[in-house]
């Protein structure tokens, strides 16, 4: 039997062999239960030398924070860019789209030139400033309060309007994607609008660049078993691919 102190340094050695490890995992190898492991968890966690996850532990930080949507428009520039260019295939001869709040949902509304008619429904004013201009595009704006971080609109107004619509597909950006949490946002009083969002469209199609994967936010918007279509950048590990392929997820990888 291992010592406290042994048990933290093998915990310690194997997060820095792997980056992540399990419950399960550390259980099985020491032969002690599993509460025990939990709580040499939570004491290592409260040292500041790893981040509990659900089911185990990670040297990496599981949790996004919301930034100013003029900041996060400069993380994954060019993964965006290629991410939005992808989505764009999937469009097709659909009427009417859903384009949520977000800066890589954002760019999609850039390079959004359909040739025949299409109606865009989004909370965000950056999207519907976009595109309010533009050819064989018809927007329809959710109205509530403003947020100035994400510029988009939250409250119960905008979630009635979408009770009495319908649309082909949502676009939606996330701040996090855990296969354990589901889909998820780092602004919780987006949260409900999201779900709602979600609800009203047919296909669900989320565009999220690498970096989000593994990644928390506070508020869960879905579960994966909801996303028909998944678009990310290159930097996506084949195994995620394959977990999320298992999970009946159509993964586009852009560019």
């Amino acid at each position: 039997m291992k010592t406290i102190t042994e048990r933290h340094q093998f915990i310690l050695q194997k997060l820095k062999e792997s980056g992540s490890v399990t419950i399960q995992e550390l259980s099985d190898w020491m032969e002690v239960s599993g509460v025990t492991i939990r709580k040499d968890l939570k004491l290592l966690e409260d040292k500041s030398l790893l981040f509990r996850t659900r089911g185990g532990g990670s040297m990496t930080n599981p949790y996004a924070f919301e930034k100013p949507i003029d900041e996060k428009a400069l993380i994954q520039a060019e993964e965006k860019q290629k991410i939005a260019k992808a989505a764009l295939t999937l469009i097709g001869q659909t009427d009417s789209i859903l384009i949520s709040s977000g800066t890589t949902v954002f760019e999609l509304a850039r390079c959004l030139n359909p040739a025949q008619r299409l109606t865009v429904i989004t909370p965000a004013v950056k999207v519907a400033t976009e595109l309010s201009n533009r050819a064989n595009v018809e927007v329809l704006q959710l109205g509530g309060l403003l947020r100035p971080n994400s510029s988009s609109v939250v409250g119960s107004y905008a979630e009635r309007m979408l009770e009495n619509l319908s649309c082909g597909m949502l676009f939606v950006g996330v701040d996090g994607i855990d296969f354990d949490f589901g889909l998820s946002i780092s602004n919780l009083t987006e949260t409900s609008l999201n779900q709602k969002m979600i609800d009203a469209a047919q296909t669900v199609v989320v565009l999220a660049d690498s970096s989000k994967f593994g990644k928390r936010g506070i508020g869960r918007i879905g579960t994966l078993d909801q996303i028909h279509y998944l678009i990310t950048d290159a930097g996506v590990s084949a195994e995620t691919v394959q977990q999320l392929e298992e999970r009946g997820v159509k993964v586009i990888v852009a560019g």
